[in-house]
């Protein structure tokens, strides 16, 4: 776990994120290829809220970005009694082919988001922007169809007690990323279906957050890459980096 202006930030794999600022939680695209295994959580209530590693605290806003990163298991598994859902508005359980609910069958409230939503839930301000894989670009299917089409995910720019955090999704580096105002970028490095190292690496350097903390990556052989090595790269760059998990 790391820590940024007060704020924890905590890979737990794949591309689960947990953002903790003591008053509020917020887990972003929890589960997935056993990354929550053994993980448990302590309630907000409870007099273990203060140990929190282990057990992670129960959110109090879960954000799930697209299809692949839904995991109704983990969503239980992670919020909070009076948890809020924030999902991207394409989710859509009859495209996945995996045991799932549906939204409306999760007991929390849920609220969905479009690629472009600026809403705060509880003390969190969350901004989405488009994810996606461009149907040109080098990370497609063999027939030319990209991974991710655009419309089907969004990336979570998400402020707590004054510190952005920007998790872009499953992605190609798109127009207008670089613009972006961000204190600790959260990009995925390891390829295949979305930037890869140096993508990341170029635009990390673009963007110059305080800190940027790479995820989506290592879990499986098509995303394994050198986390060293983007850490060097970017640190010969003079941009601030660190690994967590």
């Amino acid at each position: 776990m790391l820590n940024h202006d007060g704020l924890d930030i905590a890979w737990l794999g794949y591309a689960t994120l947990r953002l903790d600022d003591a008053d509020t939680v917020v887990y972003i695209d929890p589960g997935r290829y056993g990354v929550l295994d053994g993980y448990e959580v302590c309630s907000r209530t409870s007099s273990a809220r203060s140990n929190r590693d282990p057990p992670g605290p129960a959110g109090d806003v879960i954000c799930v970005s697209h299809d692949h990163h839904y995991d109704t298991d983990a969503i239980r598994k992670v919020a909070d009694d009076d948890a809020t859902v924030v999902l991207f508005e394409g989710i859509n359980t009859h495209l996945i082919d995996r045991d799932v609910e549906r939204p409306a069958d999760l007991p929390y409230d849920i609220r969905k988001v479009d690629m472009e939503a600026d809403i705060a839930v509880d003390d969190a301000i969350i901004r989405t922007t488009a994810a996606y894989n461009e149907p040109d670009g080098p990370h497609t299917r063999p027939t030319g169809e990209p991974y991710h089409p655009e419309g089907r995910g969004c990336g979570f720019h998400i402020t707590l007690d004054g510190v952005s955090v920007y998790w872009p999704g499953d992605t190609d580096v798109l127009d207008g990323h670089e613009h972006l105002d961000v204190d600790v970028f959260c990009p995925p490095i390891g390829g295949t279906f979305t930037m890869d190292r140096h993508e990341a690496a170029d635009l990390a350097e673009a963007m110059d957050p305080s800190l940027v903390v790479p995820i989506h990556y290592d879990t499986f052989e098509a995303i394994e890459t050198d986390a060293e090595a983007f850490v060097e790269d970017l640190e010969s760059r003079d941009v601030p980096v660190a690994l967590d998990g």
